[in-house]
């Protein structure tokens, strides 16, 4: 099993499971699996994204090593478009807003924590596999998959 397969293996279904099914928990599962998707651009896509949707100079702070601006609820709707928000949403089980304030308040951080010299990993790099697995560890804190 790879580092990937590993990340997402404890923040998805392979959990303790007297931990029941936290949404925030299913919504970072989704989120991670978008960045990990090379067909959606990746982690750089997302960045991408936030850029042509006029928020570069937000997600350009979350990128570097200074500190990471807010972004709103509303915001992450306009950047993510109601498709791409409404798959998160589905694939954790909540409302499209509810998906967008969680997303406003997780994206800033994983983003930070997956740019740790403030530079973005190339695609397809074992950088990646490990940071998406650093992520993982320090999302889920002392929740250990069984």
């Amino acid at each position: 099993m790879g580092l990937l397969d590993t990340a997402l293996g404890m923040l998805g279904g392979n959990q303790n499971p007297n931990q029941g099914s936290d949404p925030k928990l299913m919504l970072m599962q989704a989120a991670i699996g978008m960045l990990s998707n090379n067909q959606g651009g990746g982690l750089q896509g997302l960045i991408g994204t936030f850029q042509q949707s006029g928020l570069g100079d937000v997600v350009g702070s979350w990128v570097g090593t200074g500190q990471n601006l807010p972004i709103s609820a509303d915001q992450i709707k306009q950047a993510l478009g109601n498709g791409q928000l409404q798959q998160l949403a589905d694939a954790a089980g909540m409302s499209h807003d509810s998906a967008a304030g969680h997303l406003a308040e997780m994206l800033p951080g994983v983003i930070n924590h997956l740019t740790p010299d403030g530079t973005v990993p190339e695609e397809g790099s074992g950088n990646m596999g490990n940071l998406l697995q650093s992520l993982a560890t320090s999302f889920l804190g002392n929740r250990t998959p069984s």
